[in-house]
């Protein structure tokens, strides 16, 4: 019900705004895939509480938003359940077209460590909660935020809080070998064990 109500208004102001371009001149209607897209970026920033910029990958915040509310499983890999790894798989496959490993460790062996000052949107975090190995692994999504699988559900959690940042180990980023050797050559920007 709460992805139900914020999905209708984003669509009256959608329609509302192909209503207004489609009586004004043609210069405008040039315009209003740009508009739409920044009405999009404005509800998409304001429920997520991540400042969307010009150049934020869209693919990456709707398939967040879409997920949000699925139920935590371990183990879990679909819309019934899901864990934190199976979610970062499940992401980087649709909005990266990339085939990363399944267990937060494996992942972190794909990444080179980017400090957290230095993290990018689509770059991994990693943790290690009540455990001396990484047992947790998130999507950045800038502005300290990040999407991720935990005991919760699917939900957007801030790097500041102090439960994640107690146990923040490092973020990271897909080594470009392996974004290779995934794609063919034909890299898409990115610029477990879940003990959640």
């Amino acid at each position: 019900m709460k992805k139900i109500i914020p999905a209708i208004a984003l669509l009256f102001c959608v329609l509302a705004s192909q209503a207004q371009t489609t009586t004004a001149p043609n210069t405008t209607t040039d315009k209003a895939p740009d508009e739409q897209e920044g009405l999009a970026k404005t509800y998409l920033s304001q429920i997520m509480g991540v400042a969307l910029s010009a150049t934020s990958n869209m693919k990456l915040f709707h398939f967040v938003y879409d997920w949000i509310g699925t139920p935590y499983h371990f183990g879990g890999s679909s819309r019934r359940g899901i864990d934190c790894s199976a979610f970062t798989k499940e992401l980087y496959s649709e909005v990266f077209n990339l085939d990363i490993k399944r267990s937060s460790r494996d992942i972190f062996s794909m990444v080179n460590p980017v400090g957290k000052d230095d993290l990018k949107e689509g770059d991994l975090v990693f943790f290690k909660i009540h455990s001396r190995r990484i047992s947790h692994v998130g999507i950045y999504l800038g502005g300290g935020k990040f999407a991720h699988a935990s005991s919760r559900g699917v939900a957007i959690s801030s790097l500041d809080d102090n439960y994640y940042s107690r146990y923040f180990y490092k973020g990271g980023r897909l080594m470009a070998s392996f974004k290779d050797e995934f794609t063919g050559g034909s890299t898409p920007s990115i610029d477990e064990e879940s003990n959640n």
